[in-house]
């Protein structure tokens, strides 16, 4: 009886624990489609869960950080929300694949036009973005999100190293070391190279099938030509 107490009391506090951390789980975060490399492109998704259990989520909000612009930002199309994107001059021009570029985006705003995200459910809002910056480790997006209930939540705290997580942290999106291709070309040599490879493997095959199939046939006229000579051979012994 009082083993089966102890017991009990432990999973009340267990499920009590669990309670109070899962909140802390429960934010909007960004995390790239693979790798997001200095100086490349990446596609990222900003992760929304509704942690709201009698409202929606109908609006979020995603500024980018003016201290590190982007100039290509380009959303995937997601039913049941509208996606606005606000531009905004630069101070200090960029220059990219050649081009100066004297804007850059500064906000990207998806508004439900439907039901928006419901309670018990998350939605992941994709975006392609570059070219990423190479003076920085990591890029602090800080988010809005708003519920039906008119309820605004700020994820604008910046993490600090060494620091707990604060309450209401701001997505941020760590950056790999650049690689010697930020377009991909590398990777679609190596694809290019072991296309080559399957090929020559196949027309090696190919080449072996042809083999295989001509000495095939010489065996068969072989043994014709042999079944013929041993029948003929019966003949003229049965004459003689």
């Amino acid at each position: 009886m009082k083993a089966s107490r102890i017991a009990a009391a432990a999973a009340v506090a267990g499920t009590a624990v669990l309670t109070l951390s899962a909140p802390a789980f429960a934010h909007v975060s960004v995390q790239p489609e693979g790798t997001a490399a200095k100086g490349g492109y990446a596609v990222v998704d900003f992760k929304v869960p509704n942690e709201r259990d009698n409202a929606s989520t109908t609006k979020l909000e995603v500024n980018f950080p003016a201290d590190h612009p982007i100039a290509s930002v380009m959303p995937e199309a997601i039913p049941g929300w509208k996606i606005d994107i606000t531009k905004s001059k630069l101070a200090k021009p960029l220059t990219m694949h050649g081009e100066k570029i004297d804007e850059a985006v500064t906000k990207v705003t998806w508004t439900s036009d439907g039901k928006g995200i419901e309670p018990g459910y998350f939605q992941k809002f994709p975006l392609s973005l570059g070219a990423l910056p190479e003076n920085t480790d990591q890029l602090v997006f800080k988010a809005v999100q708003t519920y039906s209930n008119k309820e605004v939540v700020r994820w604008i705290e910046v993490p600090q190293e060494g620091q707990d997580e604060p309450e209401n942290p701001a997505p941020v999106l760590e950056l790999s070391a650049a690689t010697d291709d930020h377009h991909g070309t590398a990777s679609a040599e190596k694809t290019s190279e072991k296309t080559g490879q399957t090929a020559a493997a196949a027309d090696s095959g190919d080449d072996s099938d042809t083999t295989a199939r001509v000495l095939g046939v010489v065996g068969i006229v072989v043994g014709v030509a042999g079944v013929a000579y041993g029948v003929l051979a019966g003949r003229r012994r049965t004459a003689a």
